[in-house]
C-alpha cells in the first residue's frame, strides 16, 4: 500500500501525531458517512423485512433466522478485521467493509425483488437473501473499527475523545435515520425491496468519496479500533473512547486473555444473559407490530409503524448512552442494574400492550434499559483488565455482543408463534434474574474504577 504523503510513521510513545495533518471537515464527513450509511441501511432492512416475509408467506421464524448466519460471521470476523487494520491500513479496511455492505445490499435486494415477482419460490428467496446477507457479516465488519482507528491515528490527544465521540454518534444516528427514511424510499417499480437498492447506491457514493477525499494511511501507528456488534449497534461506551496512550511504552505482550479469566467472567455472564434478553425482543417486535395493529395486509403502513417503533427505541438508546450515563456519571455496575430494571419493565409493558401507543412506550423503556446495560457491561469488562489487555477484552466483548443475535431472535419468534407474549415474559424473567445476580456478583463501581 502506498504511504500517504502527509503522514509519517508514529512511535508508540508519541501521540502528538507529528507530521500528520489534522482531519479536516471533508475527511471527517466521509468517515461520518461510512458509519451513518452502515447503521441506517441495517435498521431500514430490519423495518421492512417482516412485511416482505408476510408478502412471500414465509413463516416469521425463518424471516428472523435469515440474519443468523450473518451475525455468526460477524462474531468471527469483527475481531480479526480490528487487528488487521493496524497492518493493512485503515482506508483499505474501510473500502473492504463498504464493498461488503454495498454488494450485500444490492444482491440481497435483487433476490427479494425477483422473489416478490415470483421468479422462484419463497424458500429460495430467503435462502438467497441469507447467503447474500452473509457478505455483510463477513466483510462489512471491517469498516467500523477501521474508521475509529483512522481517527485515533490522526488526531492529537487533546482532540481525540471529541473526534471519536462524533464518529460514534454517526452510528447511533443511523439507527434513527434508517427506519425513518425506509418508507420514503419505496417506489412502485422496485416494490418493497426499494430501500435496499437505495442504500446500495448510497454505499457506492460513499466508496467514491472514500477513494477521492480520504488519503491512504500508513499503518505504522497501531491505533486500536473499537469493535462494533453487527445486528443492533450503538455508540461505544465512554470508556472505549478514552485515550490509551499512557501505557504504550509497554513492550512485553501479555498472555492471551481467556474467556474463563476470573476478572472478566462475571461481566461476560452478564453480557451473555442481558444480550440474549435484548435479542429476544428485537427479533419479535416487527412481527408484533404487524399482528397487534392488524397490518399484515397493508405493507406500506406496516413498514411505517414498524419504523416508528424502532425509531422510538433508537432514540431512547441514544438518550441512555449520550445523556444519562455521562450526566449521572453512572459506573458499570449501576448502569447494568438500572438497565435491567428498565429493560424488564419495558418488556412487561410490550407484552401487555395491544395498541401503538403502548408498544412504542414499552419498546422505548426497554431500549432505554438495554441502552444503559450495554455500555455498563462493556466498560466493566474493560476496567477489569490492564491496558495492555484491552485488545483481547475488546475481541471477547465483540463476540459476546454478536453471539446473542445468532439464535435468540429466531428463538423469540418461535416462542411468539406459539404464544404472543411469551418472549417478552421470558426477557422480563432474565432481566429480573440478572438484576438479583448482578447485585451480588458484580464488583462495586468505586472499587472497579479505583483499582485499575
Amino acid at each position: 500500500m502506498a504511504d500517504s504523503p502527509d503522514i509519517e510513521p508514529l512511535s508508540r510513545k508519541d501521540s502528538s501525531i507529528p507530521g500528520a495533518k489534522p482531519i479536516d471537515s471533508t475527511r471527517m464527513a466521509v468517515l461520518f458517512s461510512v458509519m451513518l450509511v452502515t447503521a441506517s441501511g441495517n435498521t431500514a432492512m430490519q423495518s421492512i423485512l417482516p412485511t416482505i416475509g408476510t408478502q412471500l408467506d414465509i413463516p416469521d421464524f425463518w424471516v428472523s433466522a435469515a440474519f443468523s448466519w450473518s451475525a455468526l460471521l460477524w462474531v468471527y470476523t469483527a475481531p480479526k478485521w480490528a487487528r488487521q487494520s493496524d497492518h493493512r491500513g485503515r482506508k483499505a479496511l474501510m473500502r473492504l467493509g463498504m464493498i461488503g455492505f454495498t454488494t450485500s445490499f444490492a444482491l440481497a435486494g435483487l433476490a427479494l425483488f425477483l422473489g416478490l415477482l415470483g421468479w422462484y419460490s419463497a424458500l429460495w428467496t430467503f435462502v438467497l437473501f441469507a447467503f447474500f446477507r452473509s457478505l455483510y457479516g463477513g466483510l462489512g465488519s471491517a469498516a467500523p473499527p477501521a474508521v475509529q482507528a483512522y481517527v485515533a491515528a490522526r488526531t492529537a490527544r487533546a482532540d481525540r475523545t471529541k473526534a471519536l465521540s462524533l464518529i460514534a454518534s454517526s452510528f447511533g444516528l443511523g439507527t434513527i435515520v434508517g427506519p425513518a427514511v425506509a418508507p420514503l424510499l419505496i417506489i412502485p417499480a422496485l416494490g418493497l425491496s426499494s430501500p435496499m437498492f437505495a442504500f446500495a447506491a448510497i454505499g457506492v457514493l460513499v466508496m467514491v468519496a472514500l477513494a477521492l477525499k480520504l488519503p491512504d494511511d500508513n499503518p505504522g501507528y497501531a491505533a486500536r479500533g473499537v469493535v462494533t456488534s453487527e445486528p443492533y449497534s450503538s455508540a461505544p461506551s465512554s470508556n472505549s473512547l478514552k485515550d490509551n496512550d499512557d501505557d504504550e511504552e509497554e513492550t512485553i505482550l501479555p498472555p492471551q486473555l481467556r474467556w474463563g479469566d476470573d476478572r472478566i467472567k462475571p461481566w461476560l455472564i452478564t453480557g451473555i444473559l442481558g444480550g440474549n434478553a435484548h435479542a429476544l425482543i428485537l427479533g419479535v417486535v416487527g412481527f408484533l407490530v404487524l399482528d397487534r395493529l392488524g397490518l399484515r395486509g397493508d405493507p406500506e403502513m406496516g413498514i411505517r409503524m414498524t419504523g416508528l417503533v424502532l425509531m422510538a427505541g433508537a432514540a431512547a438508546t441514544l438518550l441512555a448512552q449520550w445523556g444519562l450515563i455521562p450526566l449521572l456519571q453512572m459506573g458499570p455496575r449501576i448502569s447494568i442494574l438500572w438497565g435491567m430494571i428498565l429493560g424488564g419493565l419495558g418488556c412487561l409493558i410490550i407484552g401487555l400492550s395491544h395498541d401503538l401507543y403502548g408498544i412504542v412506550i414499552g419498546f422505548a423503556v426497554a431500549s432505554l434499559g438495554f441502552g444503559l446495560f450495554r455500555p455498563g457491561f462493556t466498560a466493566g469488562a474493560s476496567l477489569a483488565v490492564k491496558r495492555s489487555e484491552q485488545n483481547g477484552v475488546a475481541g471477547i466483548v465483540a463476540s459476546v455482543n454478536g453471539m446473542a443475535f445468532i439464535a435468540s431472535p429466531a428463538l423469540g419468534v418461535l416462542l411468539y408463534t406459539y404464544a404472543g407474549p411469551l418472549p417478552f415474559w421470558l426477557a422480563t424473567t432474565v432481566c429480573v434474574f440478572l438484576f438479583g445476580w448482578g447485585y451480588k456478583a458484580l464488583e462495586l463501581d468505586d472499587r472497579t474504577i479505583s483499582e485499575r
